[in-house]
């Protein structure tokens, strides 16, 4: 009889894992007289989920369009279907192609899937197990992971401006400055964060006197430091976003904070409330001062003090009238307005507060709705592309504040840009690239004309397309701008894996 194998390891790490399960396979074929005909493989994947698992997806749509040149599915165990948290979505997969005539066998379980009921309950425990062990895991990980922030270790992350990351051994021994990028080589090492060089250190302390006694905007202070010629620890130039980081962040005053934001077993990502962070304070030597911090703290919580709605239309009329137009951009760069999102929850939508002003834009409403669902699908999309990274052997993506960190090493913002038909019938994306976040990549995300699904994506290094804050694309952009397209974000991982982007 002819059958296909499928065979999945989880991680990397797992070296010979497919071929122990290939020969285990091989060995039930024998037995049973199979003939293997074609191999389904996902090496490096997840069992969580079916997205980003290309050979169980390939396999799946195989049988569904009657393609398959097999009459049987060879899979080591239940765990290598999957560790799906609802078993039935793995019982729905078998399903399909025991529905199609296409048995699926278990080769190392210990019993016949022959549907009898004995099997029947045998393999709804099995499927429930499996989904189980990776919460279980799940949990323990993430309990290890609290232990050490607890007692002061630094769970990944880059140190930032004015700190640098110390590997010290299991006895709190200091033994060397990591560089961007660098990594412990022992598990039983740990990592804190120590002062960094003395002139960053005062530079941190002068942007924290220049906020909080001269009473400087986050933009006014990048501005003085950008035109000291000072960079970021990225080398980047200053921003009113990286000023509000450094301004925020308790780091800087030695202490250690965790899980303040969840993304586990590769559900949606969440953003968690202070009670739920995992936090020690005093974990390292700080570099500001507390008072300096919490007075801080208080000026940024004063400016987004609830305002009525007679204050919060009097400060929109007041922009109006200092810039002649409204818009959610120039509402959000004026300095002590309060953002545009606080209209739209308040009042609805943008529209509605501005006609309360008397404010009519004189133009085609329509794309304020697309915008919008475009914006609520930015969360899933981000989720999607974190998710695809953690698929990928020796990389680590974290996300914060709207940029994705890679490795620590280089950073990637992700764009959506509305399609937009011209009035000869053409259709243009306008991509806005974020001069505020300044990434080293965009992952700039195309939509279909009525903006409901997703068309392809664009990888945009920084350097070739930053000095000008937008780009235009059509339909077809030549050979230059195409490379740099992807249909899925799939494609883009198997590229990275293939060139191995990741360890680069």
């Amino acid at each position: 009889m002819r059958a296909a194998q499928y065979v999945r390891m989880s991680t990397e790490h797992q070296k010979y894992s497919t071929e122990n399960q290939a020969e285990a396979i091989a060995a039930y074929a024998a037995r049973r007289d199979f003939e293997i005909v074609r191999t389904y493989e996902d090496a490096g994947k997840s069992g969580l989920r079916l997205d980003g698992r290309a050979g169980l997806q390939k396999l799946i749509s195989d049988v569904k369009n009657d393609v398959a040149d097999f009459e049987a599915i060879l899979v080591y165990d239940i765990s290598r279907w999957g560790r799906f948290q609802d078993s039935d979505e793995s019982a729905y997969y078998e399903f399909i192609c025991r529905e199609a005539g296409i048995a699926v066998h278990y080769c190392a379980e210990q019993f016949e899937n022959d549907g009898s009921l004995s099997a029947t309950v045998i393999k709804s425990m099995k499927r429930a197990m499996a989904g189980e062990y990776s919460r279980e895991l799940s949990a323990k990980v993430f309990a290890g992971q609290c232990r050490l922030i607890t007692l002061g270790y630094r769970q990944g992350g880059p140190a930032g401006y004015g700190l640098r990351r110390q590997l010290v051994d299991e006895h709190g021994v200091p033994k060397a400055i990591l560089s961007r990028g660098e990594h412990k080589s022992f598990q039983t090492d740990r990592v804190v964060l120590t002062p960094g060089p003395p002139e960053e250190v005062e530079v941190v302390r002068r942007l924290y006197r220049l906020f909080v006694l001269q009473q400087r905007s986050e933009t006014e202070i990048a501005a003085q430091l950008n035109a000291e010629g000072l960079v970021t620890d990225r080398g980047q130039p200053w921003t009113r976003a990286t000023v509000h980081q450094v301004l925020t962040n308790e780091k800087y005053i030695g202490n250690n904070v965790f899980n303040r934001s969840s993304f586990k077993l590769k559900t949606k990502r969440v953003i968690n409330t202070p009670d739920m962070w995992v936090r020690r304070n005093g974990a390292f030597p700080g570099i500001v001062e507390a008072d300096f911090f919490e007075a801080a703290q208080r000026i940024i919580r004063a400016r987004s003090a609830r305002f009525t709605d007679d204050e919060l239309l009097a400060k929109l009329a007041q922009v109006l009238q200092s810039k002649g137009a409204l818009s959610g951009v120039i509402i959000d760069e004026f300095e002590d307005m309060p953002s545009s999102s606080v209209y739209r929850h308040r009042f609805g939508s943008l529209l509605q507060a501005y006609q309360l002003i008397g404010y009519s834009p004189g133009r085609d409403y329509r794309y304020i709705e697309a915008n919008r669902a475009i914006r609520a699908m930015h969360p899933d999309i981000m989720a999607a592309v974190l998710a695809g990274f953690s698929d990928i052997d020796d990389v680590v993506a974290s996300e914060e504040d709207g940029l994705v960190t890679i490795n620590g090493e280089f950073t990637a913002s992700i764009v959506i840009a509305r399609c937009q038909e011209t009035p000869a019938g053409g259709l243009r994306w306008k991509i806005r690239l974020d001069q505020g976040l300044r990434p080293d990549i965009t992952i700039a995300v195309r939509m279909q004309p009525g903006n409901t699904d997703i068309r392809d994506y664009y990888l945009l290094p920084w350097l070739e397309y930053g000095a000008d804050p937008s780009l235009r694309l059509a339909p077809e952009n030549g050979v230059l701008l195409d490379t740099f397209r992807f249909d899925t974000l799939d494609a883009f991982y198997d590229l990275a894996r293939r060139t191995e982007l990741a360890a680069a």
